[in-house]
């Protein structure tokens, strides 16, 4: 196949990425947004696998047939609840394929890179490591197998800037022989590295916007490898992924409220015992409520709102959840969904959890469409929610999250709120609604809790 014909191919690929992603913003097209994204990937494979320059397939099937298997074994195997980690793993494959690429073309060298291929292909390589083993962090800090507090130690920005600098120092001496092996494995040493040491001072409460970061560099790492190869497909699909990756990442800091610098450098949710000590405790008495009468309570409701979080994923409560609210509804009740930008481990983490429970798009509202509602609204179920309802941001400047965009529950008639027990949130600090007057809290399990209390409404 001639290159012509190869670009024209990689322009209709990158087309039907873009009208991809678009797709992607709204649930109602997102799968043929994703079945658009499909064909265009399997377009510019098979345009790279007809370029004349293609010699012998043996490897490459045995890649294709070992990766489909994979990433089929995923996605069928893990759970929607798992999906922030598997995305997170995912973006770290991203960069160690940009890292490898890079590593192959010095190792094959032998007539010599102009300066801009050698310095995309330090980038490649640079990105592509950082995002591997920052990206393998993220994963364990998600399924827990690290802690998913920060993790800090005396002089932790000075030894990161110590390896940024010998990153860059190794990568000069590599730009000035690009055959030098000792220093190009030191530019990956040492980019493995500082993916580790940047990521485990960030805490889970910030995870929304490290896997956003991490998307963003995995799609710099592939363009900064299509720049080295000449390869048009993975110049505009990196491209893409890194532009969207950043501007998510704005998003992301900007729900919260707080700078990207103050995300990956603050360690924020490591506890301050004598920052917590001196912070005002929360004012009135936490009422707890029994089941026979929350069901009373959503009985004689005219509307509720639903705010669904993090503890509703742990629990696998979605199916309950819906199941609940379908037959509310069928009672007359106006039931709808406040969903927070941050109340999950991921961007849209419970939109996707919601959706998997065939729960309707149009009763899912973002926190800007449905803040000024909660005061016409008779009941607002917090199933597994904490910081983004902690009405302290508003009111406490004393707190860590202070500023931080927040749903206005408190301000309706009856809160219930289902906890499993008192524990404080990602931020480390104590919820003032749980103290409010209207608040009422149902501790247990949230799964179980849900299904007692249609049980309950059904007889």
């Amino acid at each position: 196949m001639s290159q012509h014909i190869i670009n024209l191919i990689y322009l209709l690929a990158a087309t039907l990425f873009m009208i991809g992603i678009k797709y992607l913003s709204s649930p109602d097209t997102a799968k043929k947004g994703n079945f658009l994204s499909m064909i265009g990937m399997g377009a510019a494979i098979g345009a790279t696998l007809a370029a004349p320059e293609i010699n012998g397939f043996t490897l490459i099937i045995g890649g294709i047939i070992i990766g489909t298997v994979i990433g089929a074994y995923i996605a069928i195997k893990v759970k929607m609840t798992a999906m922030p980690q598997m995305v997170g793993l995912l973006n770290g494959c991203g960069g160690a394929a940009s890292a490898l690429v890079g590593l192959a073309e010095f190792q094959s060298n032998s007539t010599g890179f102009t300066p801009f291929t050698l310095i995309t292909l330090l980038l490649s390589l640079i990105i592509g490591g950082l995002t591997f083993t920052g990206s393998l962090m993220a994963y364990a800090k998600l399924q827990g197998l690290i802690p998913s507090r920060p993790v800090t130690y005396r002089g932790q920005q000075a030894i990161n800037g110590i390896i940024v600098l010998a990153t860059a120092a190794l990568s000069w001496l590599v730009f000035r022989d690009s055959t030098n092996i000792l220093a190009i494995s030191g530019v990956l040493v040492f980019s493995l590295g500082l993916g580790v040491l940047a990521v485990i001072p960030i805490g889970g409460a910030d995870m929304p916007v490290i896997i956003c970061l991490l998307n963003a560099y995995s799609g710099l790492a592939v363009s900064m490898t299509g720049f080295a190869l000449s390869n048009n497909a993975l110049i505009i699909t990196g491209s893409l992924v890194g532009a969207s990756g950043i501007f998510l990442t704005k998003i992301m800091c900007d729900a919260m409220n707080r700078s990207l610098a103050n995300v990956l450098f603050s360690a924020f949710g490591k506890v301050d015992e004598s920052a917590a000590a001196s912070g005002e405790p929360p004012t009135g008495t936490m009422k707890g409520v029994e089941i026979e009468d929350v069901a009373t309570i959503l009985a004689n409701a005219g509307t509720l709102i639903i705010v669904p979080g993090y503890g509703m994923a742990a629990a696998q409560a979605q199916h309950a959840t819906r199941e609940l609210a379908d037959y509310l509804g069928e009672q007359g009740v106006e039931v709808r969904y406040a969903i927070h930008p941050v109340a999950g481990r991921m961007p849209g983490h419970m939109n996707v959890l919601l959706a998997e429970a065939d729960v309707s798009y149009d009763q899912l509202f973002a926190m800007e469409d449905i803040n000024d509602d909660f005061a016409a609204t008779d009941v607002v179920l917090v199933i597994g929610a904490n910081d983004v309802v902690n009405p302290a941001a508003k009111t406490n400047p004393g707190s860590p999250i202070y500023g931080m965009p927040v749903l206005d529950v408190e301000k309706a008639r009856t809160v219930i709120v289902l906890k499993r027990s008192l524990n404080v949130g990602f931020a480390g600090i104590e919820n003032e609604l749980f103290y409010m007057d209207n608040t009422r809290m149902l501790f247990g399990d949230a799964r179980a809790s849900l299904q007692k209390l249609l049980a309950a409404l059904k007889k």
